[in-house]
Parts: C-alpha cells; sequence; structure tokens
C-alpha cells in the first residue's frame, strides 16, 4: 500500500495567487493534462499556487510523477472515498427546511434553465452544511431517509431499493466532503479547475463562498468522458431484467450516475467566467451542455517546440518502420485496437514494429488484456510494451505517433510528435481531424499531417500508417506539413499570452470583489473569442 502523502500548508500570511483544483492528475498521473498543468505552473513563475489534487483513495497512487516548481506554495490532498472521512453512525432527526433546499436545488437542475436560481440555492445549500447540514445528516438522519425513499418511490424505475440506497449515499457523500473541504482550504484570489465533475463542483463552491473568480480549462468534456466509463462500468448493478428493458434503454443506475455528473458540470458552468475549451467542437458542446455563450472561448494547447525540433537532426533518412502509441494504457486509448493494427500494418511494411509507450499501472487487467491480445496474434516479435519514455529520447527513432482513442481532446504528443519531425496517424475523435488537417484555409494550404480514421477500425487504422511508411514522398510532406502547423499555430508562447491575459484579468477581477464592485460578464472570453480588441489595441483600425 502506497503510503499517504503529506499536505503542505502555505504560512498563514502566504499569499494565493491561483487555487489549481485537479481531479486524479498532477503530480501523481502522467499524461497529456498533467504535462499542461506543469507548463502552466512553470511558465507563471511570478504566480503563487496553491495545488489541491482530488483523488479516490491514498492507496491509489504512488510517488509523484513531477518535481513541482518552488511557486507552488501549497499542496492539499483531498480522496473522495476514504474511510476516515465518515463519521460515526448516531442517530439523528435533521431539520425539514434542509430536505426543501435539497429538493429544490435537485428540481432545478433537472429543469437547467435558471442560472441564478441554482446559484441561490447552492449558497443556501453550503450555508446549512456549514450549520446543520453535515454529512452524518445525509448518512444517518431521519429525514435523509425520509426524502430518500419518498424519491426511490417516485422516480426509480429498477426494482433494488437496496441498490437505489447505496448508490445515492455513494454519489453524494463526495459533494458532502467536499463542501467540508472548501471550509479548510486557504483563500485564494483565483481558482482554476481544469475540469468539471468533483473538481469543478470544489470550484463552483469556493467561487461561490469567497466570492471570487473561477476558471474552467476543459481539456476534454468532463461528462461526455465519464458517460464513455460509466456505460462499460462493472460495479454499476442494473437489475431490471433485459426482457423489461427498451432496445438501446441504459440501467437506471447508470443513467442516475451520469445526470449527477451532468449536474456538476452545470454548477461549475454556472459559476466558472471564462469557460475554455481547446477547440470550438468542444466549446459548442459547452453551450449545449448548459455554458453562457457570453463566457465559452478557446485556448489551443502550445508546447515548447525547441527541445523537439533540435531532435530532427537525429532522425534518419529513411522513416524508421516504427508505429508508437505513446500514452497510457487504459481503454479509453483503445491499444487493443492499435494492436490490431500493427497485425495489419505489418502485412505490407516490411520489419514493422509497434511501441507501446506508456505506464500499465493505472488499469493492471486491461494492461493485462493486451498483452494477452498480442500474445494470440503472435506478435510478441512486433509489439513492444516500453513503458515511460522520455518523448526528446523516443521520437528520433519512430515513424509514425498513433493514437487509436475513443475519446481525446487537443494531444499534446501530437503536437510533440510534429515538432519533432513526425507525422501522425489518428482516430477521428476530440480535435486530431483539426491538427492533422488544419482549422481555416490558412492552416488546410499547408496540407495533411497524416490521417484520420474512424474510431475502432483496426483494417483502416493498419492500412493508413502502411501508407505513410511505404510512401518516402507522401511522408515527407506530412513531414513538413505538421512541422509548419506546429511552429504556426501551437507554441508555448502563444498559449501563455492568452493565459497570462486570463490570469490579468481574473486577479483584477476579484480585486473588484474585494471592493464590493461588480465586473463584467465575459470580458476575456470576447477578447479570446475575437469579440473585443485585447487590452491596448482599443481603438486601433
Amino acid at each position: 500500500m502506497s503510503r499517504p502523502p503529506v499536505d503542505r500548508v502555505p504560512a498563514p500570511d502566504e499569499r494565493i495567487d491561483v487555487m489549481l483544483l485537479l481531479e486524479g492528475t498532477y503530480p501523481y498521473v502522467s499524461g497529456g493534462v498533467s504535462s499542461w498543468v506543469h507548463q502552466i505552473v512553470s511558465g507563471f513563475a511570478d504566480r503563487r499556487f496553491h495545488i489541491v489534487f482530488i483523488g479516490s483513495r491514498p492507496e491509489d497512487y504512488g510517488a509523484p510523477r513531477y518535481q513541482m516548481p518552488a511557486n507552488v506554495v501549497g499542496l492539499t490532498h483531498h480522496y473522495l472515498f476514504a474511510e476516515s472521512a465518515l463519521p460515526a453512525p448516531k442517530e439523528w432527526r435533521g431539520q425539514r427546511r434542509t430536505a426543501e433546499v435539497v429538493e429544490r436545488l435537485h428540481e432545478e437542475l433537472r429543469r437547467k434553465q435558471d442560472a441564478s436560481a441554482r446559484a441561490e440555492l447552492l449558497a443556501r445549500s453550503l450555508k446549512l452544511m456549514r450549520e446543520d447540514m453535515t454529512l452524518s445528516y445525509l448518512l444517518h438522519s431521519h429525514e435523509a431517509w425520509r426524502y430518500l425513499t419518498e424519491q426511490y418511490q417516485l422516480r426509480c424505475t429498477d426494482p433494488s431499493f437496496v441498490d437505489y440506497f447505496w448508490t445515492v449515499r455513494t454519489m453524494h457523500t463526495p459533494l458532502w466532503t467536499l463542501a467540508d473541504l472548501a471550509e479548510r482550504l486557504p483563500p485564494a484570489q483565483v481558482y482554476h479547475t481544469v475540469s468539471t465533475g468533483y473538481a469543478g463542483y470544489l470550484g463552483a463552491v469556493l467561487a461561490r463562498r469567497h466570492n471570487r473568480p473561477l476558471v474552467l480549462s476543459e481539456h476534454g468534456i468532463y461528462t461526455k468522458e465519464r458517460r464513455i466509463d460509466l456505460f462499460s462500468a462493472q460495479w454499476i448493478s442494473d437489475n431490471l431484467p433485459v426482457l423489461e428493458r427498451s432496445a438501446g434503454q441504459t440501467g437506471y443506475f447508470r443513467e442516475l450516475w451520469i445526470r449527477m455528473f451532468e449536474s456538476l458540470g452545470q454548477m461549475c458552468y454556472d459559476a466558472a467566467d471564462p469557460v475554455i475549451a481547446l477547440y470550438e467542437a468542444n466549446r459548442q458542446r459547452q453551450v449545449a451542455d448548459g455554458a453562457d455563450p457570453r463566457t465559452t472561448c478557446n485556448i489551443a494547447n502550445g508546447i515548447n517546440v525547441g527541445p523537439f525540433a533540435a531532435t530532427r537532426a537525429q532522425r534518419p533518412d529513411t522513416p524508421p518502420p516504427v508505429m508508437c502509441l505513446i500514452g497510457r494504457v487504459v481503454p479509453i486509448k483503445d491499444v487493443k485496437t492499435f494492436i490490431r493494427a500493427v497485425r495489419v500494418a505489418s502485412n505490407r511494411v516490411p520489419g514493422l514494429q509497434g511501441w507501446i509507450a506508456g505506464p500499465e499501472d493505472e488499469n493492471p487487467d486491461y494492461a493485462r488484456e493486451c498483452r494477452e491480445l498480442v500474445r494470440s496474434l503472435e506478435l510478441e516479435d512486433k509489439v513492444k510494451f516500453l513503458g515511460f519514455q522520455k518523448l526528446v529520447e523516443l521520437m528520433p527513432r519512430i515513424g509514425l505517433v498513433v493514437l487509436s482513442s475513443i475519446s481525446e481532446a487537443l494531444p499534446l504528443v501530437l503536437l510533440e510528435g510534429y515538432a519533432a519531425g513526425v507525422p501522425a496517424v489518428t482516430t477521428d475523435v476530440g480535435s486530431c481531424r483539426q491538427l492533422i488537417y488544419g482549422l481555416g484555409a490558412e492552416d488546410q494550404a499547408l496540407g495533411a499531417a497524416g490521417e484520420v480514421v474512424g474510431i475502432a477500425d483496426a483494417q483502416a487504422l493498419g492500412m493508413a500508417c502502411a501508407r505513410l511508411l511505404g510512401d518516402p514522398a507522401s511522408y515527407r510532406k506530412a513531414q513538413a506539413a505538421g512541422i509548419a502547423r506546429v511552429e504556426r499555430y501551437y507554441t508555448q508562447p502563444l498559449m501563455f499570452d492568452k493565459y497570462r491575459l486570463v490570469y490579468e484579468d481574473a486577479l483584477a477581477r476579484s480585486r473588484c470583489r474585494a471592493q464590493g464592485q461588480a465586473d463584467p460578464v465575459g470580458r476575456v472570453a470576447a477578447i479570446l473569442r475575437g469579440d473585443a480588441p485585447w487590452p491596448g489595441q482599443e481603438g486601433a483600425a
């Protein structure tokens, strides 16, 4: 069992400019989001950050994967499902007014119409949590039991009350513990969450409690990703007999979990300004899911091109016959489709290798299944599991970056590959089509930096890899397009300029609120959308 990490508490008089709220990522889990967080903290050395890491249980995490910069002045750990968070059982009557507020909040979340009503009810709920609606109210009070049984009779379409009872308890307990955490955290000038979900809910609670700005940077659409996870989750009970379900009907408890994450997302969208997406399709999805269009904008990821560009001189004259998946060995990366694609491509490219460069410890069962698939396809001499790799050392040795994912946002690994002169083949997820073929006429004129294929189509993925690796002229064109695209549109300085504007605006609004002044909705989002001029450019021709 891993040893629970120790919180790092800032000095009482130490200023916190930005509190970063992170769910299951930095500094304990490597990946694109964690790399981005490290970029941001390192890139704004003049700002003081406090990091809140939200995890499942202490034993689920090992040692930190990142050395945190000196401007991280505080670190708090919170585990949603730790047994130590549960109070001792005791009988408690509970307040009727509490149930009324909870019922009204749930009703407003179902209606999805009035953000101000939701905000007012959330504020009242938080006040009650501080006064008399503690976690013991949810777990042990007569009033909570009455409300729970009433809701079961009104709404539940599954025959099992026992499963309903434990599902509701499991869903709501973390929300109480997060509200309690919000009481204990030191105040910050600005709160910044990199997802909705539990971290986004905590951000909404902190923003409402302290009347400070909340920034949301969604790398992927959290509710969409949780829906994917929940559809395949084995721990959720589906007790309705198969013959009583409609075709394609989702089990009641899966839908209950999905609706909860949708509600958490709505509360985060209500509180956040700006709401940042990585690309336009996700911004439109945020609006469809309830974000105020005035607060939404895009900031694409950017990378430090220099270290990767320096590796181009190490590349051989002909592309190495290596297709490489760089990422965690987890179901959302669909590593099994990649392995099957290696089988397809190896029949057409002599000496082809398929490398999988990423940790296997997040989902050991899935990693074992992937290794078994390699053996069943007799690919032991072609597919290599490399574990974590330093990418600047890996890039000169591979011919293609391959993503077989069923969900992505704007993957940094594609940009890093481009900078190193490595084209890509990806599934049609997230911003991958934009990154491969370009966005807008000017970008598209640079050419295709690889190919995009359908999700879970091993044949198409393998054939696309074989085409690029087997055609030197097409490969060189894709290589040149990738280099030009990343250097023009996806550099770290471009990203930092935009986030500098976000932080400066949020800190200014925080000072306004401290003085009792109102701040306009969507000011910085309008600038980043191009609907308003950048500071200093007002009145320019």
